[in-house]
């Protein structure tokens, strides 16, 4: 396998390692069959999904039920399922795939999706014994059953490990009896199993179990909520009253929950990611019809600068998306790869291969929910009135993308998490964060070169810009870590702004290698739209890392660290040739109007 042989770069490591354009996954190395997935994939997703859209609106819950069954029967809920639990074991490039062009039809029913086949379905296949396996999975694969997932309470959201929710064993030690509530359980009015996290006597952390779903066995559901957005997505509360459940239902060992807790969630964010691609690239397509279209001053909206600005930013950020997302994905099959070819078991290879890169899956769960809100943002404004009318389908993704910031994590845990768990691999010596931040240091103290180089050839000058934004994160955190140690997770205004810093340059280095790979081998002019996109993007995102950087230096430094830093931050977020920007975003906007629609 190719695979073994290259040096696949460890989670956290794009930071302080170069990556090769070649080394990088892009959409357009997809295979026949995913090529082919995906075409299967579209034909339901408009056939069944967007073709109903008012039926989702007017919170239809059986409807959605139907659509998942024919999704099973399809077999789009089987694909990360390995072949010998009924699924079609495709690899985690194929998992992305599925789940992007399928979620852009509504949220409610991609929420339902998302649900079932991430956090519903993968902690069995990834933690169960082979007896609950055997059991559960291939019902869970054929749509047969539906799952959803206990973990929230009235009392603890973020802090997940902190439920109330309990687990006693039985006097003949054969059952454990539930007690507790949950809450925002999505496919909870149709589903047939639930994966609950309770606590055992006094433990320190949560265990989770495999609960069926029978009133009869203390389970009352509440009401349906009424929520802001996917509103066809069935989300209740779940009581427990002393349900009994056998103990061989317990999912991993004891106190395992906050971990299996926290893996799922390391899966269901970069699938979260995925799932608001094909809603950037269906809104943007809709937003570029309508301004083709709409007339005012005898003029299509689409002729004027203000509106051209809007589609080009709107297509830059979802291919920005697609490119890192991709990315990652590829990374995490080859590391699952790796280690299946070391001999470790389909659920060790996949639980380290996502683990590996967990600050990944955090950094695009931010980019990427938050650029499809934008996205659906500026759609509306593009429609005018009638984007904020119930008629047109903006409103509806506007209120559906919301919710894509909250869950699996809010966007400011993940925040943090990013940073911290980077700061923990360095501390375990997984990532090299002290050398290169102590070189960055020593560049500052030393005489800057005055030389200009030589940008001819494509990208030079953006990757050099890159290198340089990861000084500067390595500057900044590097410093807050020298003053703060193991207490810089108290300082979470700082951390938030590390974050911004690190998640643009990921997201900005993935598009600009994207960009490099296809250019090298479709050709310069094949790809001027994308470079556009590229350029305009890293342009974007200087200005963001110079504006946190600035915020976290002046708010934990003084004197003369302070000024030496500030230079510092000058120094590497200055183009030698600064791009058109408007040229860029002329350039991107009209290929768009051409083709009136998302075309890359």
């Amino acid at each position: 396998m190719e695979t073994e042989k290259k040096d696949i770069l460890r989670g956290g490591q794009f930071l302080v390692k170069e990556t090769n354009c070649e080394d990088v996954f892009t959409p357009e190395d997809f295979s026949e069959e995913q090529q082919m997935m995906r075409d299967s994939v579209i034909e339901f997703n408009d056939r069944k999904i967007i073709a109903n859209r008012e039926r989702f609106e007017n919170k239809d819950y059986a409807f959605t039920e139907e659509c998942m069954r024919e999704a099973g029967e399809m077999g789009f809920l089987s694909v990360a399922v390995p072949e010998e639990y009924g699924g079609m074991g495709m690899g985690f490039v194929s998992t992305m795939l599925v789940c992007d062009y399928i979620s852009s039809g509504t949220g409610s029913f991609s929420t339902a999706f998302g649900a079932h086949t991430g956090i519903g379905t993968m902690p069995i296949t990834l933690y169960g014994t082979e007896e609950q396996k055997q059991k559960y999975v291939p019902k869970l694969a054929s749509g047969e059953w539906f799952g959803a997932y206990c973990l929230t309470e009235p009392g603890a959201g973020s802090d997940a490990n902190s439920g109330k929710t309990t687990a006693k064993l039985s006097d003949d030690g054969k059952h454990y009896l539930i007690n507790g509530q949950k809450m925002w359980i999505s496919n909870a009015g149709f589903c047939n199993m639930f994966i609950v996290f309770a606590r055992i006597e006094d433990d320190k952390y949560i265990t989770g179990f495999i609960v069926e779903n029978n009133p009869e066995n203390g389970i009352t559901l509440g009401e349906e909520e009424h929520k802001l957005g996917i509103r066809a997505s069935s989300t209740r509360q779940v009581f427990f009253n002393d349900t009994k459940v056998p103990v061989e239902n317990m999912l991993s060992e004891r106190g395992n929950g906050f971990k299996i807790a926290m893996n799922a969630l390391n899966v269901g964010r970069i699938k979260l990611a995925a799932a608001c691609l094909d809603s950037q690239r269906r809104i943007t397509t809709t937003g570029v019809q309508y301004a083709n279209e709409r007339k005012q001053f005898k003029t299509p909206i689409s002729e004027f600068g203000a509106i051209k600005s809007k589609i080009a930013e709107m297509a830059t950020n979802a291919y920005v998306g697609e490119s890192a997302s991709y990315r990652a994905a590829k990374n995490i099959e080859d590391r699952i790869a790796i280690r299946l070819a070391e001999g470790n078991s389909h659920q060790e290879a996949e639980l380290k291969g996502v683990e590996e890169y967990a600050i990944e899956c955090s950094i695009l769960k931010v980019a990427v929910s938050e650029d499809v809100q934008n996205c659906a943002d500026e759609g509306i404004q593009i429609f005018g009135g009638m984007g904020f009318s119930e008629d047109t389908p903006m409103e509806a993704a506007w209120r559906d993308a919301r919710i894509a910031r909250i869950y699996e994590g809010t966007n400011e845990i993940n925040r943090m998490l990013s940073v911290g768990m980077l700061v923990k691999k360095a501390m375990k010596g997984h990532v090299d964060l002290l050398g290169p931040a102590m070189a960055v240091k020593d560049e500052l103290m030393g005489i800057p070169s005055f030389d200009i180089p030589d940008y001819s050839e494509l990208f030079t000058e953006e990757k050099d810009m890159i290198a340089k934004l990861k000084k500067v994160f390595l500057m900044v955190a590097g410093a807050a870590v020298q003053k703060y140690g193991q207490d810089l997770e108290e300082h979470q205004q700082l951390m938030m702004a590390a974050s911004n810093i690190l998640i643009e340059i990921y997201m900005a280095e993935s598009a600009i290698l994207r960009t490099e790979k296809n250019a090298k081998r479709f050709g310069e002019d094949k790809q001027k739209e994308q470079i556009a996109m590229a350029k305009l993007y890293l342009f974007n995102a200087v200005e963001t890392v110079k504006k946190n950087g600035m915020e976290g230096i002046i708010s934990f430094s003084e004197g003369d660290e302070q000024k030496m830093m500030l230079m510092g931050l000058k120094r590497f977020t200055k183009y030698t040739n600064f791009p058109n920007v408007v040229d860029l975003r002329n350039t991107i906007a009209e290929k768009v109007k051409a083709e009136n629609k998302y075309c890359f």
